[in-house]
């Protein structure tokens, strides 16, 4: 099997990461391209005594450091106007450790070990932990929000709700069919939304996603046994994807990294 058929089945979750890390979609992809044409123009370089995904994750992060400089990311005049989403990202940038970030997700959205994430960011395995605390007290602290929940499982849902009260945000309400969440969404709006896929009446919790998008801007979070019908590469495509059974750590992870890129969420 060539190189590329071992890391096709990857791309889509490493573009994930991507955008994770990125905040966006178009700079995410700009890391993911150039990854890719580092390890064409130079295949003797990827690291070959290690999984091929985390040879890719690997190379990744190579691109990734090569771009930053003390956590604040190297662009253009042309790719930024000092206003807007990534200007906030780059003012919260400033205030936190980029390696905690990136141990953050590594480990609970990628579903990386912590020998495996010490190996990416190139730390020794006994600061992950440290990191990855130093993450969520830092973007939690920068981050307050009213949640929506799409999910028709009443269990899951408690479970989601009781994770998002931990964290100090409020939920505005839980639905269970396409047409509650929008109407929910429309009485008090919200400033993020947790959505799963299939909904109670086989609704699609894609389309409650859509309409609520269709009024208002507000980051989402899927939630989903089916990560397939939305990591397609075609828009709109999340931002944030946590496939079911999850961790607890993961939708942790997951809503402190949505609202830390959210512009609503913006201290006073």
């Amino acid at each position: 099997m060539s190189l590329g058929q071992q890391l096709a089945p990857h791309l889509p979750f490493l573009r994930r990461y991507g955008r994770a890390l990125t905040g966006s979609q178009a700079q995410g992809d700009k890391y993911v391209r150039a990854t890719l044409e580092a390890i064409v123009a130079a295949p003797e370089e990827f690291p070959r005594d290690v999984d091929p995904r985390l040879g890719l994750y690997r190379m990744f992060q190579g691109i990734w450091t090569s771009a930053n400089v003390d956590g604040e990311q190297a662009t253009s005049a042309a790719d930024t106007d000092g206003e807007g989403h990534e200007a906030v990202a780059r003012a919260r940038l400033a205030r936190m450790t980029p390696l905690s970030r990136q141990a953050l997700l590594l480990t609970a959205m990628e579903g990386f070990t912590p020998e495996d994430a010490a190996y990416l960011i190139e730390v020794d395995t006994s600061e992950v932990e440290s990191l990855v605390a130093e993450a969520l007290a830092e973007i939690e602290k920068q981050t307050r929000a009213r949640v929506l929940i799409i999910e028709d499982e009443p269990i899951i849902a408690m479970d989601i709700e009781t994770i998002v009260r931990d964290l100090g945000h409020d939920v505005t309400g839980v639905a269970v069919t396409r047409d509650e969440a929008v109407a929910l969404a429309m009485e008090d709006r919200p400033g993020l939304v947790l959505a799963d896929i299939q909904l109670a009446d086989d609704s699609s919790g894609i389309d409650a996603v859509k309409d609520i998008l269709a009024e208002f801007e507000v980051p989402v979070i899927f939630i989903t046994a089916f990560p397939e019908r939305l990591l397609t590469g075609e828009r709109p495509e999340p931002t944030f994807l946590i496939t079911k059974p999850f961790q607890r750590s993961t939708v942790k992870a997951a809503i402190s990294q949505a609202l830390f890129f959210d512009q609503a969420t913006v201290p006073a």
